[in-house]
């Protein structure tokens, strides 16, 4: 009877093995050759591994083999060992510690044992008054800040008794349309020890106005409260299509609160650059990187026009 040859001291090079992967480009340990081999690949014989849903030719090979990949085409191994690590790996190039570049191991040293992150709920709906409710129930069950959610109509710059407006007041969001409005919404609520999150771009700068108008009426020092406007204009463009205006005089209105903030607001975020919007509006996930990082520089160049280095 003739001798197999083994297996061991001949790696699986067809490209139609479905441990191939195992040995291609990688430089796999014994052990996990031996997995491979003598545990993966009967494993794999007796069952098979499924595509996750019907087999369109993007989740399967041209052998009829399961691709497993992110929902961007990018493969997924089974498993990741020390063979997929750059020829180049330290641990102090690429991973370092808690609180240093590259940040992999994050950007506070002690995690969040010393100062837990801010925890709030994206809020808002019907009146200023019923919101007002909700914010003052959440703060009193553990919220540590708010997250404002506005209406369409306030999103597009529209009062609620527009035409345009009619059908859309208070249904994804609190209708804001005055002072006033603004007022009622944070009745009861001190600013200056609540950080405070809003959604909003194209009429961001008017709806920051009409809040920093509420916290001076109640006494805060603009100095000392926090928060963040979302402001970003260009993925409005790029995605979520809630512009107003063309895209230069939008930019200058951005600029003009990255300025007032530099100068007046020192611990409020005057941007929170966004990209999960582009990724549901149809992009790869290197897309919605790619625009993402892009429309940061962007915004860094006209603040440098500006004369902003200061603030950057």
């Amino acid at each position: 009877m003739q001798k197999k040859p083994s297996s061991r001291s001949n790696p699986p090079q067809v490209a139609d093995s479905p441990i191939s992967e195992t040995f291609e480009n990688r430089h796999p340990s014994e052990a996990e050759k031996h997995w491979a081999e003598k545990t993966l690949a009967p494993t794999i014989e007796k069952a098979p591994e499924r595509p996750i849903g019907a087999p369109t030719g993007i989740n399967v090979d041209e052998h009829g083999n399961a691709r497993l990949t992110t929902i961007s085409g990018v493969p997924i191994r089974r498993l990741y060992t020390q063979a997929d690590l750059p020829a180049d790996w330290s641990e102090e190039q690429y991973l370092g510690y808690p609180g240093q570049p590259p940040f992999t191991r994050g950007i506070h040293a002690t995690g969040y044992r010393g100062k837990l992150y801010t925890m709030r709920q994206f809020s808002g709906f019907a009146s200023p008054e019923e919101t007002n409710q909700r914010y003052k129930y959440l703060l009193e069950h553990g919220g540590s800040g708010l997250s404002v959610a506005f209406d369409l109509p306030t999103l597009m710059g529209y009062d609620s008794d527009h035409p345009a407006s009619e059908g859309e007041v208070g249904k994804c969001g609190v209708a804001i349309d005055s002072l006033e409005d603004m007022e009622i919404l944070f009745n009861g609520i001190d600013l200056e020890k609540t950080t405070v999150s809003m959604t909003i771009n194209s009429p961001a700068s008017v709806l920051w106005a009409m809040y920093l108008v509420v916290a001076e009426k109640q006494g805060a020092d603009w100095k000392k409260i926090s928060g963040t406007i979302q402001n970003d204009i260009l993925k409005e463009y790029i995605a979520q299509k809630e512009y107003i205006y063309p895209p230069a005089p939008s930019m200058r209105l951005v600029i003009d609160t990255f300025e007032f903030g530099s100068k007046f607001t020192p611990r409020f975020n005057t941007i929170s650059i966004s990209g999960y919007h582009i990724r549901e509006a149809g992009s790869t996930a290197l897309q919605e990187l790619a625009f993402t990082l892009y429309d940061g520089v962007e915004y860094v160049e006209w603040a440098r026009r500006r004369g902003l280095e200061g603030f950057l």
